[in-house]
């Protein structure tokens, strides 16, 4: 579990992410992946890499001028995930810095992240990015920077993730060293952290079926109908029903484009849900399920009954 986030600690919230290559890319592609360069870290020291260094380089980084604002992540939607696809969202973001700073130089690194817990120096699970963001610069100090998020649930998320996460920022100018070298003088690498920056919610996918049956069906006589409510599971990597939720049946007449409530149940231990109604007339019907903080809103796709 959560490999990427592990291997992606430097020390708390500097992120072994931080010690990459360029974060905001001209032509030219980067030198190292982040995970060429997590690899490296990893295998360096078992522990963080700021330790690593405080036992070989001199020095501790300064104070970089620069700050994050107005940060956005997946459009201000929850991202929700199901057991086992990748998902990426965007992360936007405006970066205001010193007219010094060159956010596209090749020695200069800078992220937003997600995590989850006390701070974003003691985060317990932490999501990125896949690719380091873009920026344009706006002025000589400001710039619009494009990153994204990107969620492997099978390797990186708990049923615990489901949950608010909070968003930080961090950005390395190591001033032409090379971030990998043994022989950093950290004295001279600028170094800024940023914690508060906006939430965002993880969600556990959802997904809700609907049968009314028989079909066709007297007008007057009983229409069973069954349905399931279930979400992704990310201890097991499966969908499991998800117990004891308030589901509304609704019903739309033929030729109608609007559903009404006709009742609402509760799904049972394994998220199964019946329940019976009178024949009435031509239409459809289907479960609809509002959602809850860890799992999104969903509506079963509606089936349709012949009253004759």
């Amino acid at each position: 579990m959560r490999i990427r986030a592990t291997v992606a600690a430097v020390s708390g919230a500097l992120a072994l992410s931080a010690l990459v290559v360029p974060a905001a890319q001209a032509a030219d592609a980067p030198a190292y992946s982040k995970e060429d360069v997590r690899a490296a870290l990893r295998q360096a020291s078992g522990e963080s890499a700021r330790s690593t260094y405080a036992a070989e380089d001199t020095g501790t980084p300064y104070a970089l001028d620069l700050s994050f604002s107005s940060v956005k992540v997946n459009n201000g939607k929850p991202i929700v995930v199901g057991t086992t696809n990748h998902v990426s969202v965007p992360v936007t973001y405006k970066v205001t810095h010193a007219a010094d700073i060159d956010l596209s130089a090749p020695d200069f690194y800078m992220d937003v992240e997600i995590y989850r817990g006390t701070s974003y120096a003691e985060w317990d699970n932490l999501l990125l990015g896949d690719d380091w963001p873009v920026c344009t610069a706006t002025s000589s100090t400001t710039a619009n920077c494009k990153g994204t998020i990107d969620v492997y649930p099978d390797i990186e998320l708990e049923n615990v993730d489901a949950t608010t996460w909070k968003a930080g920022g961090y950005a390395y100018d190591f001033n032409d060293q090379d971030p990998l070298a043994e022989d950093i003088d950290w004295s001279k690498v600028g170094y800024a952290e940023q914690d508060g920056l906006g939430t965002t919610k993880l969600q556990r996918f959802s997904k809700l079926t609907v049968n009314a049956s028989p079909e066709p069906v007297k007008k007057g006589k009983t229409i069973t109908v069954t349905g399931k409510l279930t979400r992704a599971n990310w201890d097991t990597h499966k969908y499991a029903g998800y117990s004891t939720q308030s589901v509304k049946l609704r019903f739309r007449k033929k030729g109608s484009s609007t559903y009404t409530t006709l009742k609402t149940i509760k799904t049972n231990t394994y998220g199964d849900l019946k329940t019976t109604v009178t024949a009435s007339t031509d239409g459809y019907f289907r479960y609809s399920f509002a959602g809850t903080t860890t799992t999104p809103a969903v509506n079963a796709t509606g089936d349709f009954v012949d009253v004759q």
